[in-house]
């Protein structure tokens, strides 16, 4: 008998695993951290362990997808319009996100990071695009939603590298003429 991915126990239990690993990565680089390190934290056994996740590495996506989203949905982005501010409070969550794990991953995970980011901006980007543009062919609005996903992400990143002394605020400002009107009308 499986129980349900939604019966509380099942949640608390899978709430308390990623907890612990978080927990850990305070203490460790990812690389460092052992699923029996995360049993041994959360008091369960391998096999519970294994019932939630494929692996550390599943662990780690569905850890840093979930942060992520909390720091985004903290604005909910899914009532906002695509406008100059929501773009701002996105990249913004996104440079603080950012920020948060370059104390505790690994640069190795750079990449791991920078998909979770990709694709949550891309499901933000798509519903805001869909509620304003209900008449667009579909295919269109999720192409322009990967282009924006991965331009936020690109910028987040130049800031990140080059760019910090600059509030992120101040830093989107001077490209958000550029997005919201395309670039021949500036």
């Amino acid at each position: 008998m499986t129980q349900s991915k939604r019966d509380p126990r099942v949640l608390r239990t899978r709430k308390l695993i990623m907890d612990s690993f978080i927990e850990l990565s305070g203490k460790k680089e990812f690389k460092d951290i052992t699923v029996k390190d995360i049993t041994t934290e959360a008091k369960i056994n391998r096999a519970t362990f294994y019932y939630h996740f494929e692996d550390i590495y599943d662990l780690l996506d569905k850890v840093l997808s979930e942060v992520l989203l909390i720091n985004l949905n903290a604005i909910d982005f899914e009532k906002s319009e695509l406008n100059e501010a929501s773009i701002i409070d996105i990249f913004v969550a996104i440079t603080d996100f950012q920020r948060a794990l370059s104390s505790r991953c690994h640069r190795g995970y750079d990449e791991t990071i920078a998909r979770i980011i990709r694709e949550q901006l891309e499901i933000i980007f798509y519903g805001m695009l869909r509620k304003q543009h209900t008449t667009k062919e579909d295919e269109s609005l999720k192409i322009t939603a990967v282009i924006l996903s991965w331009g936020v992400y690109g910028a987040s990143v130049e800031w990140r590298r080059n760019r910090k002394e600059l509030p992120p605020e101040e830093f989107i400002k001077s490209a958000i003429p550029f997005l919201m009107s395309g670039i021949e009308h500036v």
